[in-house]
């Protein structure tokens, strides 16, 4: 027998990734929230899953609230640092907008499980899931403004079109029911971050070759992930 902490002892060897008892707590919870439901997922069964006392969860989570929260305050909180970086990068605005998008649909389309996809649940219309709609309206704002910087870039002569500014936070969310239907048809494919951040900037007006734009975003990525360790 193992423990989860001082006093806590675990019914069993590790059986999840994390570094820490609540790291394995919420990978977890994020595969029976988006495997069997959130309604019928029980704090006991993901208690079992860790291998781990359900008391010994409430130590870390209050309830099943509190863990869905964190995991979608998680899907959020990545592409806000990132998009706060961008702000001020040198960059053109064609290149931050790509970048973001790039970025984003990167992580939606790579973490463990498919959290995007609880964004529809009903319980998230209740008070208690204020702050994350709170954070991703943020991050819906700063889509909106990159859209916006992009936009002038691309068609200067153009007044902007808010509609066409708010496209691309939508296009980046497709990967969410992409990566559902993949995985409902058995595949383990992801749609690529690269293909979504193409068809962002079009959507914006651009009609040039992307290349440039991809090496910008790679050398950028790299740049960031570097800079995070």
């Amino acid at each position: 027998m193992t423990t989860t902490g001082a006093g806590r002892p675990r019914l069993s060897t590790r059986k999840r990734p994390g570094a820490t008892a609540r790291d394995e707590i919420l990978d977890a919870a994020a595969e029976l929230f988006t495997t069997g439901g959130f309604t019928s997922t029980s704090t006991r069964m993901i208690a079992d899953a860790v291998g781990i006392r359900q008391a010994s969860l409430y130590h870390h989570f209050a309830n099943k609230d509190d863990l869905l929260t964190a995991l979608l305050v998680g899907t959020v909180t990545s592409p806000l640092a990132f998009a706060e970086d961008m702000r001020e990068s040198p960059e053109s605005a064609a290149v931050r907008m790509y970048a973001l998008t790039w970025f984003d649909a990167q992580q939606l389309a790579n973490s463990r499980w498919n959290l995007g996809a609880l964004y529809l649940l009903p319980e998230l219309r209740t008070e208690r899931f204020e702050p994350f709609r709170a954070q991703r309206g943020t991050l819906m704002d700063l889509y909106t403004a990159f859209a916006r910087d992009a936009l002038v870039q691309i068609n200067p002569d153009r007044e902007v079109d808010l509609q066409i500014a708010q496209l691309p936070f939508r296009l980046v969310e497709t990967v969410i029911n992409t990566r559902s239907d993949a995985e409902a048809e058995g595949s383990s494919a992801s749609p690529s971050p690269e293909v979504i951040a193409d068809a962002s900037i079009r959507i914006l007006g651009w009609t040039g070759p992307t290349a440039e734009l991809a090496s910008r975003t790679t050398a950028l990525l790299d740049e960031y992930s570097g800079g995070q360790r």
